[in-house]
């Protein structure tokens, strides 16, 4: 019979892959710590760490580190002063590079074996030894939508700031509530209704742009997860055990795995894409747009 005191354990198949749930749990014993928060402290430390070993020694010829993380800061910056433009990048492509680095390595850290599976759980069978684990000690930190939307939320507090230091507070209105495509005389009078109405449409997809963003990425990295455990599963749904059910549970999951490495790079580009353009939008000054 199982018992239901905490232990250390293993997922009772499949070692590799696991998927929690939206909410992501407390470490037993560490209070407020989530196993996401915690997560995201690995990382960004690891981070951190690397760069500052790259960089702690800049050589005229460069080695493997420097040379890496120099390729990556101006492959990134060249991407983001073409979406921004030259004026605004160099402030905008502290966040942005931040963002994408830290989002990136997150969605790669939680495709490492033992991340959702390593944890606390329940004895299933003692004879077996297999376990079922409840609250993994390791948790992707961008399948947690506190995560996610603070992401969301930080971006957003920089896009103001760089929007209004840009513009100005006037001319931020203006650009929102103001008419559009250089109109003068009469009839930029007589469609001002139209385009403060447009305005106000612009104010509500603003105000619902931290929610796409977070929902968007959280969606995308929690589904991978389902994908991956339900496809490792998938022998034992079938009739499979023993020895064949966890060949099965490695082999068929092992495509999708791939595909997962792939998503993970793909959703760090759209989010930071999506930001990106955000900034563009909001920094153009109109006689830009004439031109």
């Amino acid at each position: 019979m199982g018992h239901s005191l905490p232990i250390m354990t293993l997922d009772s198949l499949n070692p590799l892959l696991a998927a929690g749930g939206i909410a992501a749990p407390e470490i037993p014993g560490l209070g407020w710590l989530t196993n996401s928060i915690l997560v995201a402290a690995i990382v960004t430390f690891t981070v951190v760490l690397f760069v500052r070993m790259a960089t702690k020694r800049m050589e005229l010829i460069p080695g493997p580190k420097q040379n890496f993380v120099e390729f990556v800061i101006e492959f990134l910056y060249g991407q983001v002063e073409g979406i921004v433009g030259k004026h605004v990048a160099p402030r905008a492509f502290p966040l942005l590079a931040t963002v994408f680095i830290f989002i990136i390595t997150a969605n790669w850290f939680g495709l490492i074996p033992g991340v959702g599976t390593i944890g606390f759980g329940e004895e299933k069978l003692a004879f077996l030894s297999l376990k079922e684990v409840s609250d993994p000690i390791l948790r992707p930190a961008t399948a947690d939508l506190n995560m996610t939307l603070a992401l969301a939320v930080v971006f957003m507090v920089v896009w103001a700031w760089l929007s209004v230091s840009e513009l100005g507070l006037w001319g931020t209105i203006v650009h929102i509530f103001g008419p559009k495509g250089g109109l003068q005389g009469f009839l930029k009078y007589a469609l001002m209704p139209i385009f403060i109405f447009v305005g106000v449409i612009e104010i509500v997809s603003i105000i619902f742009r931290p929610m796409s963003l977070s929902l968007r990425l959280l969606g995308n990295i929690f589904a991978g997860e389902t994908l991956l455990v339900t496809m490792g599963g998938l022998g034992e749904v079938l009739g499979a055990s023993g020895f064949v059910a966890w060949i099965l549970s490695v082999a068929l999951p092992l495509p999708f795995y791939f595909l997962e490495i792939l998503v993970g790079a793909l959703q760090a580009t759209v989010f930071t894409l999506l930001c990106g353009v955000y900034i563009k939008l909001s920094t153009t000054h109109d006689d830009e747009e004439h031109h």
